[in-house]
């Protein structure tokens, strides 16, 4: 991923999340992500849709517009899984950049699993629709 999308995506917190149903249609979310290197990170509960839909096609896509005119935007997609190891590290930033505030105390995969919170994670393998990233 170039830096002009990564410096992107690095500063708008939210974006719509894109996951294929069982019958073939896209179901949409609005999301709040992380990104770590080519890899978005998004926190949501195993039992959501979005979630089973990754675990059944191993796919997702994200499209993210900025706030302001002239509404920059890029779309990115790729190979995407739910993880459950290794997840109070993205969940402390993504709550972090929810809040807008740090957070004291990184939780444990256990107390996570407790809430049902898991990672869906998408690698990144193209990113399209570019437009205005340099205002």
């Amino acid at each position: 991923m170039d830096d002009r999308i990564g410096d992107f995506l690095d500063d708008v917190p939210v974006g719509v999340l894109a996951t294929i149903r069982p019958d073939g249609g896209v179901r949409q979310s609005t999301v709040y992500f992380v990104r770590d290197g080519d890899r978005i990170l998004i926190s949501t509960e195993s039992k959501r849709q979005k979630a089973r839909d990754v675990e059944r096609t191993g796919r997702a896509s994200l499209c993210v517009q900025g706030p302001a005119k002239p509404y920059p935007c890029v779309t990115v997609e790729g190979d995407a899984r739910i993880r459950t190891q290794g997840i109070g590290e993205p969940t402390a930033r993504l709550i972090e950049r929810i809040a807008g505030a740090p957070v004291d105390e990184i939780q444990t995969d256990e107390t996570l699993a407790a809430v049902d919170r898991v990672i869906l994670e998408i690698t990144v393998d193209r990113a399209y629709g570019a437009s205005y990233l340099d205002h």
